[in-house]
């Protein structure tokens, strides 16, 4: 009872069977709610709120799990009662789910078409609310080195110079680089400035005997190669 005469109740009073933590133990994670789920990342909530009603507020805040991954650790925390733990562990569980979901894209990963590098990129790039442009270093058997992220930008723009990317590609000694950016407006078709760059990096890529070999942009369950649309 509250100091009206209200009755409040914390998950630790619930019967142990709509228990969101002993549901999963007995059942499985399938049979819990978004919310169910959330609230074991949450823990535990404040006085007279549980910790599912505090992931349901957060839910409803951003109507859904999948914009809510999108979110920083800043807009998070801007929901009451929800303090820079629960942040950090509902943070912490969407990116293992991006990784999961891109799956193994180590050193020595052979890349043998533009698929193989969007269906790793796209789980990784699509929560992202800037521009973040990249290159993988590849070997002379198109082999992975490393991936390097150059720059990251604002919304809608990305700057990019030559200068940057090669050093990073002749510092690891890379026969040949493919370059990867984000779209967060989710439309896939090149700006003025993603053909600028792709124009110098080309360039600078014969001179340095360091081919660009594809350059691709990500946007939402799109993606754009210009290798596969004859520019490169």
């Amino acid at each position: 009872m509250d100091r009206n005469g209200a009755f409040k109740s914390t998950i630790k009073d619930w019967p142990e069977a709509d228990r969101p933590r002993e549901k999963m133990i007995k059942y499985g994670s399938s049979v819990l709610s978004d919310a169910e789920l959330v609230a074991l990342l949450i823990g535990s909530g404040t006085r007279g709120v549980s910790a599912i009603d505090l992931a349901r507020r957060i839910i409803t805040l951003y109507t859904g799990l999948s914009k809510m991954a999108a979110c920083t650790a800043g807009e998070l925390l801007k929901v009451k009662g929800v303090g820079p733990a629960a942040v950090a562990k509902i943070m912490a569980a969407f990116e293992i789910g991006r990784r999961v979901e891109a799956g193994s894209y180590s050193k020595g990963k052979k890349i043998t078409c533009v698929e193989d590098v969007v269906a790793y990129y796209r789980p990784l790039t699509r929560d992202l609310k800037k521009e973040v442009f990249r290159v993988v270093l590849l070997d002379s058997g198109n082999s992975v080195i490393r991936e390097s992220i150059i720059t990251e930008g604002i919304l809608n723009a990305s700057l990019v110079h030559p200068r940057e990317v090669f050093k990073v590609a002749v510092d690891y000694g890379a026969a040949s680089i493919i370059a990867i950016h984000n779209h967060p407006s989710g439309n896939e078709n090149p700006s003025n400035n993603d053909y600028k760059v792709t124009e110098q990096l080309v360039k600078a890529g014969k001179i340095m005997g360091i081919p660009l070999t594809d350059h691709i942009i990500i946007a939402g369950k799109g993606f754009y190669s210009f290798a596969k649309q004859g520019l490169i």
